[in-house]
Order: C-alpha cells, then structure tokens, then sequence
C-alpha cells in the first residue's frame, strides 16, 4: 500500500494491520507526518507539531508489538489533541494570546485514556479564541480553512481537528462539544463528529464537575473509526461524578443492525429556523435512504421554546466559570464576542439561572414524550453551508437577521439543551461542491442507536469517501 493511501485507511483498518504486523506503526505515522508536511501549509489545522516524539513513540511501540506487549484498541494510530484540551508538557494555548506559551503539567482525562488506549499523539489542532464562536480562527496561529474550499470556513470549535481528519492527517481526533463544536465542523468537512451524553465521555479537571452542557467525544472519517475511539474513552471515572457507570468496549462491537419499522421524526427546521435552501435540498435527496433501510419516516419535531434561552443563559453562565477572572486582568487581550459573553454572565441573576434549569427540565420531558413514538430525530447539522473564512459568523440566514454571534448554531445548540446524543454524518454536497452534513438524534443515552444508524446512512451513501482535491485526492 502506498505510504499516501495509509493516511486514508480508516483507523479500525490501521489498528488490525499493525497487530497482523501488516504495517509497523513507524510506517503509519511516517506517512501521516508526511501528509501533515505536506498539506498543513494549505490548511493550517495543526497548529503545535512534534514529529520527533511521535516518531520515538511509534519506534517504542513496533519494539512493543516485537515483544508481543501491544495492548489498547487504538494501538498504534496517530493523534492530535485539540488545542483546548491540556497535554502535559506540550503547549495549550486555548487559541488565546492570554495563554501563548502555557504548558500543562498534567494531562487531561480524555488524553490519558487515549494514551492508554496505545493512541501517540503528535500535535494539537486549531480552535476558535476559548473555542468560542463555531469558526476556526485565533490571534495565534490564524485561521484554519476548509480543505474543500479554502475561502470558506471549516467551522468549528473543533475545526483543526475535522481538517486535519478529511485532510488525512490523522486516523481519529478528539473534539468537544457545547453549541455544536463536534458536530458543526464535521458537517463542514465531510467526516464525522459525535456529541454523546454528558457524563458518557468523563472529564477532568473540570472547573464545574456537574456541568452538562459541554461534552467531549469522537471525531473520524468513518462512523465505525468514531465508535471504536469512544470506546477507548467512554466509562467511569471516580474524578468525575456524573461519569455514566458503562463501560466504552461495547462501542468497538459490529454496529450493523436492521431498521424495519423503526420510527424516524424528520424536521428541516426545528419548527421555524431559518436554513439555507441549499442545505435542505442535499439533506431532502437523502430521506430516501431511512426509507429504504425500512424505516417509517414522519415529518415533525417536538416544541423546543425553551431551548434559545436556556442554551444562552447556562453558556454564558459556564463563561463566567471557566474565564471570568480573565475579563478585568486581560480584557484587552480577549475577543469582543467572548467579551459579550462574559459580560452576559456578570448580568445574570439568580432568578434567571434557576428558570434556565427548570425550563431545561421542562423541555426535556417534551422532547422525551415525544420520542416515545419515534426512535431517532434527523435535522440539519447547520442552517449555513461553509462561509466565507473572512467573516467571523453569519449575521443572516434565508433573510432572517441573526441576533447574537451564536444565534447561526440553534440546530445544533437546541440538541444541546436536550442532553440527547447526536451525530454528524456526512451526507452530500452544495451545487458548488461544500459539504453538508446531516444531524441524527437517539434516545437518551442511546450512543449505540445513533451510531448504528449512522453507519447504516453511511453505507448506503458512501458521502465519507469524496476527499478534498487539496488533501491529494
């Protein structure tokens, strides 16, 4: 196999040819330094690189697999952590100028389970300031573009991470999810991104170990490469209360299952949110493919009232928590939308935080009550296609002036506010060749159902497989 056609082997495919000692892992990650060599300049998805130490974990891993000592379902693959997640002793900036030369001293949860997993990391990927804002640009390593169009955006804040993955690169990487930063950037660029349920992918340290809001998970090129990474990362943990007690391995078992009869609710806009026209035709070409898995397809959505104000009184209420002391000793040195979102948090008062939480409760059990009829939800990912990458975030969508920098990212933000699991898995093109991702929704807790069905979309497409021309398709 040639060494450019390693970087676009999926990572369950890598992982069996590394134990059959088809390939060493030196080889797979040579050809993956290579590919970042070679197409990072044109992207800039990562954004913090150290060859030599991902080289020296490949050698040491080959010399394990000698010994009969290779052990974890990601042993062997590539990997870069995005750069809002800390890695001891290599640079986390936050995409902040705050935090330009910060280097961790520890590592955190997710990075030590995929170490353990045999994952090797050899970088970090691009975010947004704070990962604020789903649009990849920072003051300290610029923006990162889309591969399919690099005058568009690959969203975000996970943006270095879809990049890197549609740009071969890497095999799996990580991501983490508030308003739709697993999701959104995956749906950008052709690969997948998977929110899970809070507490199914612990965290730690967590400035708010209750917090809900915001998740960590798996990002790939194939549904299967994404079940596999959240099973080596998935499963309690005693730093983290609210970790689900499961464990991750049964997300690495086959996902075929068949879908006679199950009830799918089909909505191209939660009831009433502006969406590009474009996006709807490609998701609208693809309904045929629930029908023909045997699934009942019926239009609607359960009312999500609630869900706008929610969302932006706990966001900005978990901004207070993580950078609020950061706003009267670096305000200078802090982006004007996260300043917003600060000073939103400063202005909330009690009262309006205990109506956040019980009108979440409320709109919980309407959603759930709801999906005791149907299975699955599909929604688009995002109401815009990828946009232009000099434009921080769109201010209108189909003539509906958007309010606030985050008011562009309800379709994923509404899902948010449920706690339910979502994936984002690519499903077709604009007429101008962007991609456009498609939403699905499980039950509570129900990873497994959204990721069978994913697949089940996925195989039947076969979307996955159309690289960007800048990756050297």
């Amino acid at each position: 196999m040639p060494a450019s056609e390693l970087c676009f082997t999926s990572a369950t495919d890598l992982v069996l040819m590394i134990r059959r000692k088809e390939v060493s892992v030196t080889e797979v990650m040579e050809a993956h330094l290579a590919q970042v060599d070679r197409v990072n300049p044109a992207v800039n998805a990562i954004v913090t690189y150290h060859p030599d130490q991902a080289l020296d974990g490949a050698r040491k891993a080959d010399e394990a697999i000698a010994r009969n000592e290779a052990r974890g379902p990601l042993f062997g693959l590539p990997i870069a952590h995005k750069d809002l997640v800390l890695t001891k002793g290599v640079r986390t900036t936050y995409g902040s100028p705050i935090f330009r030369d910060f280097v961790p001293g520890q590592d955190e949860l997710i990075v030590e389970r995929l170490k353990k997993a045999g994952a090797i990391s050899f970088g970090k990927t691009n975010v947004p300031e704070f990962g604020a804002g789903s649009q990849t640009f920072n003051p300290v390593f610029g923006a990162t573009l889309n591969p399919y169009d690099t005058d568009r955006t690959c969203g975000g804040s996970s943006g270095g991470a879809a990049v890197a993955l549609a740009c071969g690169m890497l095999p799996i990487a990580d991501g983490s999810d508030m308003g739709g930063s697993l999701r959104n950037p995956a749906n950008f660029c052709n690969v997948v991104g998977l929110r899970s349920a809070p507490g199914r992918v612990p965290r730690w340290p967590s400035v708010n170990a209750w917090g809900r809001l915001s998740v960590q998970g798996p990002m790939a090129r194939t549904v299967a490469d994404a079940a596999l990474m959240l099973s080596a990362i998935a499963g309690p943990d005693p730093r983290a209360p609210l970790a689900i007690r499961e464990p991750g391995q049964p997300f690495a078992m086959p996902l075929e299952r068949d879908f006679k009869g199950v009830s799918v609710a089909w909505s191209m806009d939660f009831g009433g949110l502006p969406v590009d026209p474009e996006v709807t035709s490609a998701i609208e070409a693809k309904r045929g493919v629930f029908e023909d898995l045997g699934m009942t397809v019926k239009p609607g959505q359960p009312d999500f009232a609630e869900a706008d104000e929610v969302f932006k009184t706990l966001r900005a209420w978990s901004f207070i928590q993580g950078y609020g002391d950061l706003l009267e000793t670096h305000r200078d040195r802090i982006k004007d939308t996260v300043i917003w979102n600060l000073e939103a948090g400063f202005a909330l008062t009690g009262p309006q935080i205990a109506r956040a939480e019980v009108d979440r409760t409320t709109l919980y059990h309407r959603v759930r009550r709801f999906m005791e009829h149907h299975e699955f939800m599909v929604f688009p990912v995002s109401q815009v296609p990828p946009f232009d990458v000099n434009t921080p975030y769109p201010t209108e969508i189909d003539g509906v002036r958007m309010e606030t920098y985050i008011d562009w990212m309800k379709s994923c933000y509404y899902v948010t506010v449920t706690g339910l699991p979502a994936i984002s898995v690519p499903c077709g093109f604009t007429s101008s060749g962007l991609p456009v991702g498609l939403q699905i929704v499980g039950r509570h807790e129900d990873e497994l159902g959204v990721l069978q069905l994913a697949h089940a979309f996925e195989q039947a497409t076969g979307t996955w497989k159309r690289r960007p021309t800048v990756a050297g398709a």
